[in-house]
């Protein structure tokens, strides 16, 4: 059963069958909760409460003609799982309400007063340094969990390695960028068609595929950071699997770049969070480019000029394999 806006009576009669509305519940409101690009999120509010539920089809919300596995609502639902076994991670997340598989339906949370960090790119944004060190905060201890058992994930990963590593660097890959920026179109050959960087770029997404040993987030970027009156909250967590630490560290970094953050700040972050340099700076490299000349575009305010300097730092860091 797939959830609409509004809720029609049998999902409602759904919801209190499963367990998702309480005795004596009733709904009075249902709206889109935030921007997501891969499920759907409804608020849902009733004469008790507000919650959120969160339902995966098998295709990318914001996307219906690329196929996504239904099975990520359950991902993030075993990484929530994990990380609550931990009182500080359990801190940064919402809390689970309740998992219905027959529906890949997830309940979690309200989030009051709340919202995403996608602002950063407006204007130039910059983020505190409070946050920033928040953020490395929750990275360092998720990266430390002991964590053997985990689902490979691979059909979240072979979507994201797509997206990442593979069809911004197509000359004829479908996304008309000049949809976005005029002139962004042939802004992109300075990637495209560059034969070495495209080699390094395929290599580094080989890397991406292969098992890893460390719990990490997959898409540690602003969208996915939330706050709140209860402090900062890490979300949307599907892409989850046991990789390379320096992922969730590069695209952190990419997102501050991208969103005008100082080249030392950057420095200091790396000072902070020692791991492998020249992987670390290839990720970041690579998520640059893929967030200029790919299919999920970001509310940049950037000229021209400037996403050309952009993916001049970015090509040097996945070339020179250091910051």
């Amino acid at each position: 059963m797939f959830i609409t806006i509004p809720l029609e009576p049998k999902q409602i009669s759904y919801l209190k069958g499963n367990g998702m509305l309480l005795s004596g519940e009733e709904v009075i409101d249902s709206y889109q909760a935030g921007k997501g690009n891969m499920n759907v999120t409804l608020k849902i509010k009733t004469n008790k409460r507000i919650f959120v539920l969160k339902q995966s089809r098998p295709y990318v919300v914001k996307f219906p003609e690329v196929p996504a596995p239904l099975n990520r609502i359950e991902i993030e639902l075993k990484f929530y799982n994990e990380i609550n076994k931990d009182n500080l991670l359990a801190c940064f997340s919402p809390a689970v309400l309740r998992f219905d598989k027959n529906a890949w339906l997830l309940a979690i949370e309200h989030l009051d007063k709340g919202g995403d960090y996608l602002w950063l790119y407006e204007n130039k944004n910059s983020l505190n340094r409070e946050v920033i060190d928040l953020l490395l905060t929750y990275l360092k201890k998720l990266h430390q969990l002991p964590v053997t058992d985990f689902p490979i994930n691979q059909e979240m990963r072979k979507l994201n390695h797509q997206h990442i590593f593979v069809l911004p660097f197509l000359p004829d890959n479908g996304f008309n960028l000049d949809q976005i920026q005029e002139g962004l179109q042939d802004l992109s050959t300075m990637v495209k068609d560059k034969p070495e960087l495209i080699e390094k770029i395929n290599l580094l997404g080989e890397r991406y595929l292969k098992p890893g040993d460390v719990l990490i987030h997959g898409d540690f970027y602003p969208g996915s950071w939330f706050e709140t009156e209860k402090g900062l909250k890490i979300i949307d967590t599907e892409f989850a699997f046991l990789g390379d630490p320096e992922f969730d560290l590069a695209v952190m970094l990419a997102h501050l770049k991208l969103s005008s953050t100082a080249v030392s700040e950057l420095l200091r972050i790396i000072e902070s969070y020692p791991l492998k340099n020249e992987i670390l700076a290839q990720y970041t490299g690579v998520e640059i480019l893929r967030r200029l000349f790919g299919l999920a575009q970001l509310p940049l305010s950037l000229s021209l000029e400037e996403k050309k300097k952009l993916a001049t730092f970015a090509i040097n860091l996945i070339m020179n394999e250091k910051f």
